[in-house]
């Protein structure tokens, strides 16, 4: 009987863990969208270099955060912050244009993105089933996507944006339940910033997703 209570408080201790862990990571997704949506009105006359830039910088925050996430927590933080402000001052001139041309589309896109990553997510965090070959599978086809997306600047393929985001979405779902099925395991609470990274460019990857293809039914 003592065992068990042992093995019962262990069990206990652990799901506590995890369920800190996800309201942590899903409290920083929100912070880290809201720094984007900050970006992106700070940034709406933004020239085109200085949003390549801003990529340039986001991208450099990511890769610090790799560095950081083991040895200081609101360094991590902080740099996962600024992943999402720069990405908002980069997508600035780009989502202008969208609420400019089509504001509708916008707001239908983040909706819809909303409703899209808590059903993955939920399906993915609920599951049983061990989802990283699905994970290893959804990275290659997004490299393969994207050497597809670079081959659409040169080439006019008809139909190749619809059948891109159609893939981008297919290949973004398998990623949001892989990501959502590693916090539901990971019980490392100093992992949440890391582990909202991943959410948040999942989140925002689907956005401009739907995007594109709410924009292009509009048009």
């Amino acid at each position: 009987m003592g065992d068990s209570l042992a093995y019962g408080g262990i069990g206990s201790t652990s799901r506590d863990q995890a369920h800190t862990l996800f309201g942590q990571t899903m409290g920083l997704v929100a912070a880290t969208a809201g720094f984007f949506t900050l970006g992106a009105y700070l940034g709406r006359h933004l020239s085109n270099g200085w949003s390549f830039v801003a990529f340039i910088a986001a991208f450099a925050c990511l890769i610090g955060m790799r560095f950081t996430v083991r040895q200081s927590e609101s360094v991590t933080t902080s740099l996962l912050f600024g992943v999402g402000l720069l990405l908002g001052l980069g997508m600035s001139s780009l989502l202008a244009y969208y609420a400019g041309t089509n504001p509708q589309a916008v707001w239908e896109a983040g909706g819809a993105t909303a409703l899209f990553i808590a059903g993955f997510g939920a399906a993915g965090y609920a599951t049983r089933q061990d989802l990283s070959a699905l994970g290893r599978v959804c990275f290659w086809a997004l490299v393969a996507l994207i050497a597809f997306g670079i081959v659409m600047i040169f080439v006019s393929i008809p139909g190749g944006w619809l059948g891109y985001s159609l893939l981008g979405l297919v290949i973004f779902a398998g990623l949001t339940m892989f990501d959502f099925q590693r916090l539901r395991r990971s019980t490392e609470i100093d992992s949440a910033p890391f582990m909202a990274a991943s959410i948040f460019l999942d989140a925002l990857n689907v956005f401009q997703f739907l995007l594109q293809l709410i924009w292009r039914r509009r048009d």
